[in-house]
């Protein structure tokens, strides 16, 4: 759930990297606009990954072993 979470995070920080940058939305060029239902649902999924990412901020760190 972590990774899953995490390579949400940096598809979405990567798509406002390049809204930032160029003014380009790489999710809505490749699924079909801003609106489409598929841009929606990874727009949704991105927030949530984001909202579960806060979690993770929060968690006690574990030790590594050798």
């Amino acid at each position: 759930m972590q990774r899953v979470s995490l390579l949400l995070v940096i598809i979405g920080a990567l798509n406002w990297g390049l809204i930032g940058l160029f003014g380009f939305d790489l999710v809505a060029t490749i699924f079909g606009g801003q609106n489409a239902v598929v841009s929606r649902i990874i727009y949704t999924l991105v927030g949530l990954a984001g909202l579960y990412a806060i979690t993770l901020l929060f968690q006690e760190k574990v030790p590594v072993e050798d």
